[in-house]
């Protein structure tokens, strides 16, 4: 049994050493290695050696068995064997001599992968090593100055997870939006948009998890105070290796002053246009009426001569007397059209407004119709213009005609005179006007109101939206021929099923200031950091009053309607409150009512394109409050809530 065993065994070894030698001289021989990496090759002999030994070993365990009672006899052939297992162990010691000469050689421990490196491979290894930590440490050092670029980048580069999870936030994301990192890591984007603006940054997100790759588009976003600001946004996917994309680049750009200087541009280009047109219109239409006249006054000589040699002939005369008339509706309607374009003459002399107003306000209070409430509001103090009287009283009586026939079931028209600061920077006079104190007249009314692009068009000359045979076309034409004659602008607001209101600028004849110079007066007071809820449902008109009351010290948050207010009131409060009369959903007095239960002492400053004159008397408004007229100056805004602030103060 124990011969047995020592067989067994001595198989298993062989076995053993042998794959060992295999598995040595595989990569060795693999690698071209086979005369170069002798450590790797001494080390295989060492492990075949054994496995030959031990092979032989096992031949002479086998023979020992077969043999059993013929041992005596075979005595013989066992020496020879133990010969040659002698033989070929002194040959393995051999071949270890060498092995650890070699090792001694190379001064190196038997340590991971050193059997298969020679001196020469081992250097080739370390210089590719030295390669790789160098351009490791050059990717490192670039991606450290990439992230400080990134980081101190006055563009906001938001990092987010392809279901819009804030993963990275830079110092420019925190000043634009005013969120902290430590604030906005783990939150959803979601929480910088209003509604809408986060159901399209959730369609944007979906769209680039389905690979439609990066995307640029503007959009509105709120920073942490509420207040809106304009951005140009890039979206770009990240993706791994394998194309799936594992996150989302967001780059935001603050558009918001850009977007304000190009709204200005434009009107102030749509203002140029305006005036060429209506420029190229009078000399037009100038001309058409220099050679109407020519025409009617030779029909209307020879009308007259056929009335004088007809006059015992009175059927005649009558017929003659009906073109006759004719002949003079015909020379009123060129004689206005000659107002639009300067060219008839009038006689221009010192005119008080109040005077006038009463005059007008006389003449149309019998005719103008019972279904109609006229109200006049003179100034307190004289006003004088220099212009025609009768043109002067032509404008009041055009514009409240056109306001009559704009209530057919009946309304108010409020006709008022009194004083307007203007800055020169506003974009709808026409035409524009320098900065001074001027003479106002307005026109109100409660009709229905015009749509912004009949608004671009009523004082081209003929141009009208009553029907047919119910107007020339000419009064406002006409009424703009006068203004402008007389060194004035006018503007217009409207808005449908409202109202509208003219306002019409003359140029001062005697005035604490001449018109062109800016009234003197002391600065108003800072903010100081308050709180103004601006509300104002005109978004290129809240972005103006939002700068112009932020420059001034005022904290600002902007809504664009009521209910919004109402949140952004319970988010965050507010000190003082400066709202649009006529809003959509709510009107600014719903609005300061709904805040006055909230704080009674909150104080509310209105502000309108109609008059105060039209929303006063038609309960719109009531007459104690603080009262905006658009448009105003950046002076009249902040003066006006400094004096809400100084009367809240007293009246706490």
């Amino acid at each position: 049994m124990p011969e047995q065993m020592f067989l067994l065994a001595s198989i298993v070894i062989t076995f053993a050493y042998a794959s060992i030698t295999v598995a040595i001289l595989g990569p060795v021989s693999r690698a071209g290695q086979l005369r170069t990496n002798k450590l790797a090759v001494a080390t295989s002999m060492i492990f075949f050696s054994c496995a030959v030994g031990h092979a032989l070993h096992a031949m002479m365990a086998y023979q020992a068995i077969i043999a059993g009672p013929l041992a005596h006899h075979l005595a013989g052939e066992t020496v020879g064997w133990s010969w040659t297992s002698a033989l070929w162990d002194a040959t393995t010691a051999a071949v270890g001599v060498y092995y650890w000469t070699l090792r001694r050689g190379y001064g190196v421990l038997l340590g991971p992968g050193g059997i298969y490196v020679d001196p020469w491979g081992q250097h080739r290894l370390d210089e590719a090593a030295a390669r790789e930590r160098a351009a490791r440490d050059l990717a490192e050092a670039q991606r450290a100055t990439l992230a400080t670029v990134v980081e101190h980048s006055d563009d906001a580069i938001v990092g987010l997870t392809p279901e819009g999870m804030v993963t990275a936030w830079n110092r420019g994301a925190e000043k634009l939006f005013g969120y902290t990192a430590e604030e906005m890591l783990g939150q959803r984007a979601t929480v910088l948009a209003d509604a809408a603006g986060a159901e399209h940054q959730n369609e944007v997100l979906a769209g680039v998890r389905h690979g439609e790759g990066a995307r640029s588009y503007e959009a509105r976003r709120l920073r942490k105070d509420g207040t809106p600001i304009d951005l140009a946004l890039t979206i770009t996917p990240i993706l791994d290796q394998a194309g799936t994309v594992i996150g989302v680049s967001a780059i935001a750009r603050d558009i918001t002053a850009a977007k304000e200087a190009a709204d200005h541009q434009r009107a102030v280009e749509e203002r140029s246009h305006q005036a060429q047109r209506m420029e190229s219109l009078g000399k037009l239409a100038g001309g058409v009426a220099h050679d109407f006249n020519n025409i009617l006054a030779i029909i209307g000589s020879y009308t007259d001569f056929a009335i004088e040699e007809t006059a015992d002939r009175p059927q005649v005369q009558a017929d003659l007397r009906q073109a006759r008339t004719a002949v003079e509706r015909a020379s009123n309607l060129t004689r206005q059209l000659l107002t639009f374009t300067r060219g008839d003459a009038i006689q221009p002399q010192d005119v008080d407004l109040n005077a006038s107003l009463a005059e007008v306000h006389a003449m149309l209070d019998r005719t103008i119709g019972e279904h109609i409430t006229l109200i006049a509001i003179p100034c307190e103090q004289p006003l004088t213009v220099h212009a025609d009287p009768g043109q002067i009283q032509q404008i009041l009586l055009n514009l409240a005609i056109n306001a009559r026939d704009a209530m057919p079931e009946g309304g108010t028209i409020v006709l008022e005179v009194n004083l307007a600061t203007l800055d020169g920077d506003e974009i709808n006079m026409q035409p524009p006007l320098a900065a001074g104190t001027y003479a106002r007249l307005l026109v109100s009314d409660t009709g229905h109101g015009m749509s912004p692009a009949t608004a671009a068009r009523i004082f081209e000359p003929f141009y009208t939206t009553k029907p047919h045979g119910k107007g020339t076309g000419l009064g406002l034409a006409t009424v703009y021929g006068i203004v402008t004659e007389a060194g004035g602008s006018i503007n217009v607001y409207s808005e449908i099923d409202i109202g509208t209101t003219f306002r019409i600028y003359l140029p001062l004849v005697t005035a604490p200031t001449r018109a062109g110079t800016v009234v003197s007066r002391q600065a108003p007071s800072p903010g100081d950091g308050r709180t103004v809820l601006i509300v104002e449902d005109e978004p290129a008109l809240a972005r103006v009053v939002a700068r112009i009351v932020g420059n001034n010290g005022y904290h600002v948050i902007v809504a664009t309607n009521g209910p919004e207010a109402l949140e952004l009131y319970e988010q965050h409060g507010c000190d003082l409150l400066l709202t649009d009369v006529i809003m959509p959903e709510m009107s600014g007095p719903q609005l300061a009512e709904i805040l006055h239960q909230h704080d009674p002492g909150l104080p509310v400053v209105y502000m309108s394109g109609y008059s105060n004159g039209l929303l006063g008397k038609t309960h719109v408004l009531d007459e104690d409050i603080t009262f905006l007229e658009k448009p105003f100056t950046a002076g009249d805004l902040l003066h006006k809530l400094a004096s809400a602030r100084r009367a809240s103060s007293i009246d706490r």
